[in-house]
Order: C-alpha cells, then sequence, then structure tokens
C-alpha cells in the first residue's frame, strides 16, 4: 500500500455524529469481495438522490465544485461506528481519500484504516471546528496538510494540530506495510529462531 509520510489535500466537513459503516459504503453497493469498484458508491445514499441511476445530489459536499478532489475528510465522533466491513475504508480509498480527522472512530474501522493506508487523526471537537471554519471560504486554496512524521495537521495559515497515534501504527502508515508486511521485516530473525528451533528439538521435524 501506499506509504503515507507528508499529505496535502483538500479537506471537505462532515461533521455530523455516528457515520457509520452503512452511510461510507451501502450494503447494496457491496456487490463482491474485491477492493475495486466501491469508490462510485461511496456515501451512495448521501451522494446521490437516486442511488440506482447515479443522479447526483448537488448539495451533498463531496459533490460541491469547491470540494472536488478531497483527500482529506473531517468528521465527527464515533466516525465509522456499526459493522465491521472493510467494504468502507476501501471505498474511501478508491475513491481517494487519505486521512480522516474525527474526534473519535469506531474501533474496528480504525484498525482497518490503518491496514489500508488511509491515516485515522484524532482531533477534539474544538480543533475540527477550527479547521472547518478555516477552510469554509476557500476550500481548494486552503489546503490542509498532515505530516505523519511530526503529528502534525498543519491548515492553511500555517496554524499546527499535534496529534497521537500508537508507535507501531506510525510505522505501518510510513512504511507503506500492512500487518503481514510488517512481520515480514523480522523474516532474518524468524528464520534464525525456527533453525535454532529446529537444531533444539530435531525430533518434531522426524517424519512419522
Amino acid at each position: 500500500m501506499e506509504p503515507f509520510t507528508v499529505h496535502t489535500g483538500v479537506a471537505a466537513p462532515m461533521l455530523r455524529i455516528n457515520i457509520d459503516t452503512d452511510a461510507i459504503i451501502p450494503s447494496r453497493e457491496m456487490k463482491g469481495v474485491s477492493k475495486k469498484g466501491l469508490g462510485d458508491g461511496l456515501f451512495a445514499v448521501w451522494r446521490y438522490t437516486n442511488p440506482d441511476e447515479r443522479t447526483i445530489n448537488p448539495d451533498f459536499v463531496l459533490n460541491r465544485p469547491a470540494y472536488r478532489n478531497t483527500t482529506i475528510l473531517l468528521g465527527g465522533d464515533n466516525f465509522g461506528c456499526g459493522s465491521s466491513r472493510e467494504h468502507a475504508v476501501w471505498a474511501l480509498a478508491e475513491y481517494g481519500i487519505r486521512a480522516v480527522i474525527a474526534p473519535g472512530f469506531g474501533s474496528i474501522f480504525y484498525q482497518n484504516c490503518i491496514r489500508n493506508g488511509i491515516l485515522p487523526v484524532v482531533l477534539s471537537d474544538a480543533a475540527i471546528a477550527v479547521l472547518a471554519n478555516s477552510l469554509e471560504q476557500d476550500p481548494q486554496g486552503t489546503p490542509l496538510t498532515i505530516d505523519l512524521n511530526q503529528q502534525l495537521v498543519i491548515d492553511g495559515g500555517g496554524q499546527r494540530y499535534p496529534f497521537e497515534i500508537a508507535p507501531g501504527h506510525r510505522e505501518m502508515l510510513l512504511k507503506g506495510l500492512d500487518a503481514i508486511g510488517l512481520t515480514l521485516q523480522l523474516d532474518e530473525q524468524i528464520g534464525a529462531f525456527e533453525n535454532r528451533y529446529r537444531q533444539q528439538f530435531p525430533w518434531l521435524y522426524e517424519s512419522a
């Protein structure tokens, strides 16, 4: 997956609380187990006035010209709650979302973001409200920057908002590694352990 180091992009506010995974990708939009083809169904119930015919809802934030090419979402508390469907994160990623900033996340959704290269940033309600206000007049001209190395969100005026992230999650995102890739970094140590174990307990490897 693509490493996340420093990203600058247009941010769109979706500040309602409890945006669940069914809102992010309705079940009717999940037609298989592939990661591909889900971006078109992202927020389908809100994004289209008629989801079947894909009739655009001009009032939905991601459909407004000011928020074209959005790559960062500003969300409300408990973003990604509900079911554990990983499709929700796959849909966000295929649409082009690289980060979601919210006061809190559904725990499984948070983990799924990390495993799929999307950075979940936890900031306070107050900080997110300030960020939303800072970009309201000109979202295209006041993009947000997220620096994972320094663990900072930086608004268009240079104001900085520090955030916390677990070291293991930070490493996975910085290096573009999923859980298997992270483990394979220890391939030499794993191989050395297996060799020592085979020498110490050779009878375990004898054929019946």
